[in-house]
């Protein structure tokens, strides 16, 4: 199944020009199967989710994009949004009582990273150096592939991942809907609900790929 993990839309978060339907229908048009709303820090109500979902005959799941200490954080399987701004260790802890999952998003965006085009000691940032920065050792994985990095920031995580023996998810961060898409996830069973999303990204039966240019 070719689920985009990372969504936003209008009004829940307003950096978003996307409403909740015309992303269901862009979403069916190019051909996935299914779209996460991960607003910024905010939750869905379960039964809103699930109108969306029968009404349109399409996968609609619940996450949100949380505001760490250390970053953004996604989120699924919280059921009670956050006030203020939280360490990744209460996250963790959080996360963990509701039997969640917590992923890095886009943790090296804006970085100076390996790679670039000039090089300084002591301030760029390699692909080693990143895996040993803190935070990561809360995160169940990392957002290998967001549609608004840069290829090189992506290729950089990518990196990162493979170091670190993750999988590594990807999502559009999608604000419009021509972004929907952009990198996807790839689940290798069947997904039907929160429930089954969290099992599989536990297990580590995904992939994640560039879907839409």
């Amino acid at each position: 199944m070719i689920i985009d993990l990372h969504i936003h839309t209008k009004p829940t978060s307003r950096c978003s020009d996307l409403d909740p339907v015309e992303l269901i229908e862009e979403a069916k048009r190019i051909g996935l199967d299914g779209v996460c709303l991960t607003e910024h820090d905010k939750i869905w109500a379960p039964d809103a989710i699930h109108k969306l979902r029968e009404e349109h005959n399409f996968l609609v799941l619940g996450g949100v994009e949380v505001t760490s200490m250390d970053g953004d954080i996604l989120v699924f399987g919280l059921e009670k949004e956050i006030a203020g701004i939280v360490s990744v260790g209460e996250l963790r802890k959080l996360v963990d009582g509701v039997e969640g999952v917590m992923i890095a998003s886009h943790p090296f965006r804006g970085a100076f990273i390996e790679g670039k085009e000039f090089f300084i000691p002591g301030l760029t940032l390699s692909v080693e150096e990143a895996c040993k920065k803190p935070f990561l050792k809360f995160m169940d994985t990392i957002e290998s592939l967001n549609g608004q990095n840069s290829d090189l920031e992506n290729e950089f995580t990518v990196k990162v991942c493979q170091k670190l023996n993750l999988q590594g998810t990807g999502g559009s961060d999608a604000h419009s809907h021509i972004e929907i898409g952009r990198s996807v996830t790839i689940f290798e069973n069947r997904i039907e609900n929160e429930k089954d999303l969290i099992k599989e990204l536990k297990a580590g039966r995904f992939k994640a790929e560039v879907f839409r240019q």
